[in-house]
């Protein structure tokens, strides 16, 4: 019962929030910094261990989490030097995990169930499994399909509806032992690599609550929907 939690991106989209703070520490409601949400929801669903890869502003996340044990989680980190993408830096501590084990990013708002997606991965033997969301977008102009110069379809307005990662992620050692260390390896990579290679990810579907605190937009609605939500995203011991 391993996470892997990424804290090392400089929050650039999110600007100024994380001029000062690194994305993970930004605070949501009056209470919590994210990281705090998360570690308490990983706790409470019995891990027991984390490692936080950690970057730009890692020393204030250092400061705040320590050594995990205000949560009753054993923490160590691993600091990049140079940005590394989603993959890159846990290939430089692979040989410290188990061979399977949770990867998140540090500023996801979610219920979803961290162990059933991990048992999910173990019980299908996938390489990778990547839990996915049903994302809404409404399109603000009337859209046209055209064929030999004519406009063969049109609708106005539409809401498209895709699936996307929801930066969540159950993965195995063995996977990722064949890619080399200290270089910049995104998840993109991996899934493509794994696709050329037929070795498909599995999808683990959730239609619970998510939100990833990526633009000043989405954490303006995490803090508007906040006191709504803390049932469903704060864990009993911490509210």
């Amino acid at each position: 019962m391993h996470a892997v939690i990424l804290a090392g991106g400089r929050g650039v989209r999110l600007r100024p929030y994380t001029t000062a703070l690194p994305k993970p520490l930004v605070p949501i409601g009056e209470e919590y910094a994210i990281l705090d949400i998360i570690m308490q929801q990983l706790r409470s669903q019995g891990f027991t261990r984390a490692t936080l890869a950690i970057g730009h502003l890692g020393s204030l996340i250092q400061a705040f989490v320590g050594d995990g044990s205000r949560w009753g989680i054993a923490v160590d980190y691993s600091e990049e030097e140079s940005p590394l993408s989603t993959i890159g830096p846990l290939l430089n501590f692979l040989d410290q995990l188990p061979e399977h084990f949770l990867v998140m990013n540090g500023d996801v708002l979610t219920d979803l169930d961290y162990v059933a997606l991990l048992n999910h991965h173990t019980e299908t033997r996938a390489p990778l499994t990547i839990a996915t969301y049903q994302r809404q977008v409404k399109i603000d102009f009337g859209t046209l399909e055209t064929s030999d110069g004519r406009i063969v379809r049109f609708v106005e307005k539409p809401t498209l509806s895709y699936g996307v990662s929801m930066g969540v992620y159950a993965m195995s050692r063995k996977t990722l032992a064949p890619y080399p260390r200290n270089v910049p390896f995104g998840l993109d990579e991996l899934v493509l690599d794994l696709l050329a290679k037929d070795e498909p990810p599995a999808a683990y579907d959730f239609d619970g609550y998510w939100l990833d605190i990526g633009r000043p937009d989405d954490y303006d609605e995490a803090n508007r929907e906040f006191e709504r939500l803390r049932p469903i995203l704060v864990p009993e011991a911490l509210r």
